[in-house]
């Protein structure tokens, strides 16, 4: 009985040792099938980063000079149009000094960055602004002035013509004098105009702002008295049609009888 005991020990043995030698055979090729997998992945994306960048390499690259981008802004404007419709690898860069973008993508790709740059870097077209200001007294007129300025679409324009009128501020002794400094300041007096074109389908939106300052009299009295300013200020918004003259408001002065009317009248400059 031992002995039959001891051969099915040793015959149970045998096959428990036979089935861990399948086990470990049946996952030995896992591990090394599982092995070649991952360092084949890897040596895919390290082949598929060389080549991306052998492609980026190879790309040509061209300088795109702007004609008429006369402002800063336009010139990035461009540079935005041209990021948002091509693809994102497509590298871009703004030389404000040359006035000129450069592109390094694909033939295609360049040739449509051109198209972009020809539809939006146009030349601006300008306009002859002549401002009227009428003042009456009653049913006088008291003064006429024209003033007049050329404005490109798109861009701000300032004209001013008058004088500065000194107003003391305070005063103060300065070290080693014996009498005391005045400090004075200085504002503009006479007409201000502040104006932006901005052209649409069938005409020209105009938003300005054209304000009056002057002088009011006073009444003669006694020691230093500061300058009472008088100002008369219209800004708005208005839509203009070339050679038609448009009033762009009109302004009762306070404490007279006087009346102030402002007209514009826009001309296109031939170019």
């Amino acid at each position: 009985m031992k002995v039959n005991c001891d051969a099915r020990g040793s015959l149970s043995m045998k096959v428990g040792v036979g089935i861990l030698g399948v086990a470990v055979a049946l996952s030995g090729p896992a591990w090394g099938q599982t092995g070649e997998s991952g360092t084949t992945v890897k040596g895919a994306a390290s082949g598929q980063d060389v080549a991306a960048n052998a492609r980026v390499d190879s790309r040509p690259v061209q300088t795109f000079y702007l004609a008429n981008a006369t402002q800063p802004n336009d010139g990035n404007e461009i540079l935005v149009a041209i990021r948002n419709l091509l693809p994102p690898d497509v590298k871009t860069y703004l030389v404000p000094n040359q006035n000129a973008i450069m592109v390094r993508a694909t033939p295609d790709e360049l040739t449509l960055a051109q198209k972009i740059i020809s539809d939006l870097d146009r030349a601006k077209k300008t306009y002859r602004l002549t401002f009227t200001t009428t003042e009456t007294d009653g049913t006088k007129r008291i003064g006429v002035q024209h003033f007049a300025m050329v404005a490109a679409a798109g861009q701000r324009t300032v004209m001013k013509q008058g004088s500065k009128v000194p107003i003391a501020t305070g005063s103060y002794n300065a070290s080693g004098n014996t009498g005391a400094q005045t400090q004075f300041t200085y504002i503009d007096v006479g007409m201000n105009f502040d104006v932006n074109l901005d052209e649409l389908a069938n005409g020209v939106r105009l938003r300005s702002k054209v304000e009056q300052l002057g002088v009011a009299e006073q009444s003669s009295g006694v020691g230093v008295q500061d300058p009472i300013i008088r100002q008369s200020l219209l800004e708005g918004t208005s839509f203009l049609t070339a050679g038609k003259p448009l009033v762009l408001g009109s302004i009762d002065i306070p404490g007279s009888t006087r009346h102030l009317d402002v007209e514009v009248v826009m001309e296109r400059v031939a170019q």
